[in-house]
């Protein structure tokens, strides 16, 4: 009796562990949900450009934007730049001059910036590989960070990464990481053959008859408006730069993969707004259509494709005059924060672009929009009548499943006025 009383003990607490263990695993949270303090990160872009030589024709600096805005989790929530600081650094990638020919960047400072001198490995507005960011509205920022393709260890990638680390009182209370895009993959060469920038300036001094070859390095906008290095207006040439380029090229049978990069960064990573040539011209049109907008007003990299053109406006995803990189939504956290960088957002075909989304909602299957109800769900909405289901399982202080909502709210309230623009419970949204 003593050995079948011992066995059937520990069937029950075999039983009972199993049990446990299913209802824990059913109730996995991610350890940060906990936190006081979460972090979101991302690149302004998705993917910056960078010249591989700066003693010829050159067209853009190592010049990255980061930005991060840190949330205080609560009931509600709140975005907080006061009391914390929030520090980055570029893993393995600890210097830019000396690798390569980016050096020439500083080297020839004067006669593309005008400067009088700048420190290696520090950009145009001051930052370097590491630092503090610097508060800017309701996030922080780090512009202008020269950032290279290549790694510490010379392995030429063009999706670089950075580390966040938020402290209050010098104490760290959360981290992240993200993608910083980069790349000199500007392939001129099929037109232009091996010595592609020095041949630029010859035919340009052919056309327009200039003497561009003889004054390199020269910074092309110079002559032409270039709004992405902070100029306003045509320039003295009355073409802004990317009228020039994309107009000259229209008829010339480029693609826009041979500037923009390229076949192997793949500029374009959003698995929903992608295909083989990047999808380009469904949201920016032809190139000749991108230069003769300008024309019509349209100014570079400030009036660029709107979601609502393929998405329904009723959801809320009109931004006004707003770009998408520069517009917030729910809580006032940028767009950006939940779908990730333009060019890049979630899900991207590159796990790196991925890491938040996976990190801040690792029991997803695949990676999600933050949030995102298909985290979990094939269907990510439901029909009207079943909001009483949502209730019973993922609202209030302590649900039966946690979903993204915890990441920043320690309460779900079941009211859907209070959720983010695409939470409108209908079927036809997954």
């Amino acid at each position: 009796m003593k050995k079948e009383a011992f066995y059937t003990v520990l069937s029950f607490l075999l039983i009972l562990f199993l049990f446990v263990s299913g209802c824990k695993k059913d109730n996995t949270t991610p350890s940060f949900y906990n936190d006081e303090y979460v972090v979101f990160a991302w690149n302004d872009l998705g993917m910056h450009c960078l010249n591989p030589t700066y003693d010829k024709a050159v067209i853009l600096p190592p010049y990255n934007n980061l930005t991060a805005q840190v949330v205080k989790r609560g009931d509600p929530p709140q975005i907080v730049t006061n009391g914390v600081t929030v520090e980055y650094k570029i893993t393995n990638n600890t210097y830019t001059y000396g690798k390569r020919s980016y050096g020439g960047f500083w080297d020839n400072i004067t006669a593309l910036f005008g400067l009088t001198s700048l420190d290696h490995d520090k950009g145009l507005t001051g930052n370097t590989l590491t630092g503090t960011m610097t508060v800017s509205g309701n996030a922080f920022v780090a512009t202008g960070v020269p950032v290279c393709p290549v790694d510490d260890n010379n392995t030429w990638d063009p999706l670089q990464v950075a580390e966040y680390t938020v402290k209050v009182q010098g104490t760290v209370v959360a981290t992240t990481k993200n993608t910083v895009p980069t790349s000199d993959e500007i392939n001129c060469a099929k037109c232009h053959g091996s010595d592609a920038f020095t041949d630029i300036l010859s035919k340009h001094d052919e056309a327009e008859n200039t003497s561009l070859a003889s004054s390199k390095p020269v910074l092309c906008a110079k002559c032409h408006g270039s709004p992405a290095l902070g100029t306003t207006g045509r320039g003295t040439s009355g073409k802004y730069l990317s009228e020039a380029i994309h107009g000259f090229h229209a008829n010339a049978g480029a693609s826009c993969y041979d500037c923009h990069p390229g076949e192997t960064t793949k500029c374009n990573r959003s698995i929903k707004h992608t295909a083989t040539d990047g999808n380009c011209t469904t949201c920016h049109g032809s190139m000749a259509n991108v230069a003769s907008t300008t024309l019509s007003g349209r100014v570079p990299w400030a009036n660029e494709p709107k979601c609502f053109t393929c998405h329904d406006a009723t959801q809320g995803v009109d931004t006004g005059s707003d770009l998408y990189r520069n517009s917030q939504g729910h809580g006032d956290l940028m767009c950006t924060a939940c779908h990730g960088s333009p060019h890049a957002m979630i899900p991207s075909s590159n796990d790196k672009d991925n890491y938040q989304s996976m990190m801040y909602q690792s029991y997803a299957k695949s990676p999600k929009t933050i949030a995102s109800c298909g985290t979990c769900h094939e269907d990510s909405r439901g029909e009207y009548e079943d909001i009483g289901d949502y209730s019973e399982v993922h609202s209030g202080t302590n649900p039966e499943k946690v979903n993204g909502c915890f990441i920043c709210h320690t309460n779900v309230q079941v009211n859907t006025s209070q959720w983010p623009h695409s939470f409108t419970w209908t079927n036809s949204n997954k």
